[in-house]
């Protein structure tokens, strides 16, 4: 069901442990090829060519793009009453999580009279993603919109795909979950085009965003890539994935059961085994024998762990191991070893890092306080994960005194010399000549 490969008596580099678990295939230059025409119409068209694209790649015609207080209202009454409580449950932590992560303003007196202030602004409009398809995903509603209302952004947008069992509307958990959040501008509208929606703007419907933040399948990362620059974006985010780094104190069901959890996402996604223990490796091998095949998803993910994406990695020891998974830079990654805590101070590269038998990544995904929005594809080395952060712009304030500027006016003019830009050192003598 899932290939082993065997590492122990190997030492590679970093890109050598990178060949060795590649991540599936994800063609997302084709992917924009296809997605252009789309962008166009978009760009060029009004509400009624949302509507028509809704019919050819949603199988529904919306009787509005724009989905109305009502029907947000409708959505909240309707919802389970557990379903409420845990979303309620998880927005609270959630919340406490993200609220530390604020910034403070700083001011730094380089010298008498010579201050540079720092200040964090957030961006005035974003556009938030949800996907639909395969899975629902009102826990996506409250990753975006929670660390965009603490950094206080003041225009927040949603768009999740119409499903034509609602419709033509969204999923009803995901407007309930808007709704509970107080979020008010939502779109029936997915892929590709909810991109360009909010890159573009649209006269009568939608003002242009600053950001697009939120995960979806490839031609939503195709539209990120195309539209960068017209809009500010995340990340790409490609297919989940998961590493767990054990030992033999690790128990195989728990690692079965949490490879599973993410391979059902997608026929894609990407479950790795990082392991010293042959035994544990077998025994996980056999729980997914058995576990696989009573669960919902069955045949999805089986196609995942069947992936090239997917192994239980054999190591000679966990440092080994831990080499292993600094290099793939799993988007989640599992530490279950006797040390966990210890060895989770060895990781340098990962979306996040959940420590110990009782942190799965399930738990991250709802209701940890985490964030869920995690970088893919290895991206994990050089990028993080959706946060308060991503909402705010740092903006140095600077403003030096006539004492401060003068002494320092000397050292400009040499170094714009130096650049051969004497304008730059004219701006300062200029001052210099006037005092």
């Amino acid at each position: 069901m899932i290939r082993t490969l065997d590492l122990r008596g190997k030492s590679l580099t970093k890109a050598g442990y990178q060949r060795a678990i590649p991540r599936a295939t994800l063609d997302i230059a084709a992917a924009m090829l296809v997605i252009e025409p789309i962008l166009e119409r978009v760009k060029n068209g009004d509400e009624s060519e949302l509507i028509k694209l809704a019919q050819e790649f949603d199988g529904v015609t919306p009787d509005s793009i724009k989905v109305s207080q009502g029907a947000l209202d409708k959505a909240l009454t309707e919802l389970d009453p557990q379903v409420r409580q845990a979303l309620e449950v998880s927005i609270v932590r959630i919340r406490k999580v993200h609220t530390d992560q604020i910034r403070t303003e700083k001011t730094t007196r380089v010298v008498d009279g010579g201050l540079v202030t720092e200040r964090w602004i957030p961006v005035d409009r974003v556009g938030l993603y949800v996907p639909g398809g395969r899975a629902v995903y009102p826990s996506s509603v409250l990753m975006n919109v929670i660390p965009a209302q603490i950094a206080k952004v003041s225009s927040i947008a949603i768009a999740s795909p119409p499903q034509k069992e609602f419709g033509g509307l969204p999923h009803p958990t995901i407007l309930a979950a808007c709704a509970l959040l107080g979020i008010t501008e939502v779109y029936a509208i997915g892929g590709a085009q909810a991109i360009a929606l909010f890159a573009y703007g649209m006269e009568g419907l939608s003002e242009k965003c600053d950001l697009v933040t939120g995960p979806g399948n490839i031609y939503v990362a195709a539209a990120k890539r195309a539209l960068r620059g017209v809009i500010g974006i995340d990340s790409e985010a490609g297919p989940t994935e998961i590493a767990i780094l054990a030992d033999e104190s690790a128990i195989a069901s728990d690692v079965a059961a949490d490879l599973i959890s993410q391979a059902e996402h997608d026929v894609i996604a990407a479950a790795v085994l990082v392991t010293d223990s042959l035994s544990l490796a077998n025994g996980v091998a056999e729980e997914l024998r058995t576990r696989v095949a009573k669960t919902k998803h069955a045949d999805r993910i089986r196609e995942a762990f069947g992936g090239v994406q997917s192994a239980i990695v054999l190591v000679d020891s966990i440092t080994q191991g831990l080499d292993v998974v600094n290099a793939y830079a799993a988007e989640h990654l599992e530490i279950q070893t006797k040390n966990a805590a210890v060895d989770a101070l060895q990781i340098r590269n990962a979306g996040a890092v959940f420590i110990g038998r009782f942190s799965p990544v399930s738990l991250g995904d709802y209701s940890a306080g985490s964030n869920h929005v995690l970088p893919t594809g290895g991206c994990a080395c050089h990028s993080s994960g959706l946060s308060v952060q991503t909402f705010l712009r740092g903006l140095h304030y600077i403003e030096y005194s006539k004492s401060a500027f003068v002494d320092i006016a000397s050292t400009v003019i040499t170094l714009a010399n130096s650049e051969d830009l004497p304008a730059h050192g004219e701006a300062m003598t200029a001052r210099l000549e006037n005092l």
